[in-house]
């Protein structure tokens, strides 16, 4: 089985923030999917999750912990379901990528994501696969946490539904493909158009 976990917060006021594209993403899955999201098992606090049965089944989770705290709920969501480091896809936000750039990879550190940073702390190790989403900067005078946590810009707003098709793809992609497959066809140099 395949774990795609997408960083966010929960709560309306973050609903539509850059920080949460990575919760926008499994929801769009869940969308194409017919999934419902619901709350894991008592075992797993702190999630919600839902589940594709089949010959290819598929686990999406929305960890409710917080960004900061996120690692919590994805190491328990790998231990209760026996999920492998390898088999697990953990998809953010990236200022560093201009909006709308994709970028995956299938180890490494945090980079400065602070998701990432409790997901290597409570798993233990930086071996898993990562969906890196572009959200871009902004004015570089403004504070950073302020710009993660602010709503796209108008400008934006006509593309986003395209990139969260498209990292979608990308996160469907690595369930039936490996992380290998995503980077070749995802990464900047490969046929990704940006």
């Amino acid at each position: 089985m395949k774990l795609i976990v997408g960083l966010g917060n929960p709560g309306r006021e973050y609903r539509e923030t850059r920080h949460n594209v990575g919760f926008m993403v499994v929801d769009e899955i869940a969308k194409r999917h017919g999934l419902t999201l619901a709350m894991a098992p008592s075992q797993v606090p702190d999630a919600f999750i839902a589940k594709r049965f089949g010959a290819d089944p598929l686990l999406v989770a929305k960890p409710l912990t917080f960004m900061n705290r996120s690692g919590d709920a994805v190491a328990a969501l790998t231990r209760y379901y026996g999920i492998e480091a390898g088999d697990l896809l953990v998809v953010v936000d990236e200022v560093a990528l201009p909006f709308g750039r994709l970028r995956a990879r299938a180890r490494g550190s945090a980079g400065g994501h602070n998701g990432l940073k409790s997901c290597i702390e409570r798993l233990g190790t930086m071996e898993f696969p990562r969906l890196r989403l572009g959200v871009g900067r902004g004015d570089a005078r403004r504070d950073l946490a302020d710009h993660v946590l602010s709503k796209f810009e108008a400008d934006e707003q006509p593309a986003l539904g395209e990139f969260i098709a498209r990292a979608a793809d990308a996160a469907e992609m690595f369930a039936a493909e490996g992380i290998a497959k995503v980077m070749n066809t995802y990464n900047p140099g490969a046929t990704d158009p940006d």
